[in-house]
């Protein structure tokens, strides 16, 4: 089909993430996730977007994912599916301590911190990008979170439309 010049193509925006103390940035299409190690019990991170405080979650983790990723293990965590053509963020606790974190949808243009907020040793957080690559955060490191500067593109069949994928891999209407 791609030959035949039948395809057509989607632009999906990527993650661009920088854990403090690192210069290289790391590139995620999915989400970057905050998770406890085995010696934490729960993440304590707060997240800013901008430079606006949002809140502190005390969770079993933390979810921050673009539009693709929402689909993914953010739409797992109880995150909000969202349009891959929308240009957002989706920022979504993993079973929070609290009933009052809920997931938000954020525009793609602000940037996303999330720093540990622990004070113990034991309270490591790792934090993934797609599930593939993870660094260990200790109390106070922070990672920041962008849209990256280029996006991916998508190649597929022209019959192949953003929701028949979505009834199908959700199972609508069987």
């Amino acid at each position: 089909a791609v030959i035949g010049g039948e395809a057509t193509h989607d632009e999906r925006m990527m993650l661009r993430a920088t854990v403090a103390g690192n210069p290289q940035p790391l590139i995620a299409l999915n989400d970057v996730v905050f998770t406890r190690t085995a010696l934490s019990r729960m993440v304590d991170v707060s997240v800013w977007v901008g430079d606006q405080f949002l809140t502190t979650v005390k969770a079993d983790g933390l979810i921050v994912a673009s539009p693709t990723g929402s689909t993914a293990y953010n739409l797992s965590a109880g995150g909000p599916i969202v349009h891959p053509a929308l240009d957002a963020l989706v920022i979504t606790p993993i079973a929070p301590h609290t009933l009052t974190n809920r997931p938000i949808v954020i525009p793609a243009e602000r940037d996303v911190r999330v720093v540990a907020t622990g004070t113990n040793a034991g309270d490591e957080i790792y934090v993934t990008f797609d599930g593939q690559v993870g660094d260990m955060l200790g109390p106070g490191d922070s990672v920041a979170i962008h849209r990256a500067p280029y996006a991916l593109r998508l190649l597929k069949p022209a019959s192949h439309g953003y929701f028949q994928v979505l009834r199908q891999k959700l199972r609508w209407a069987e």
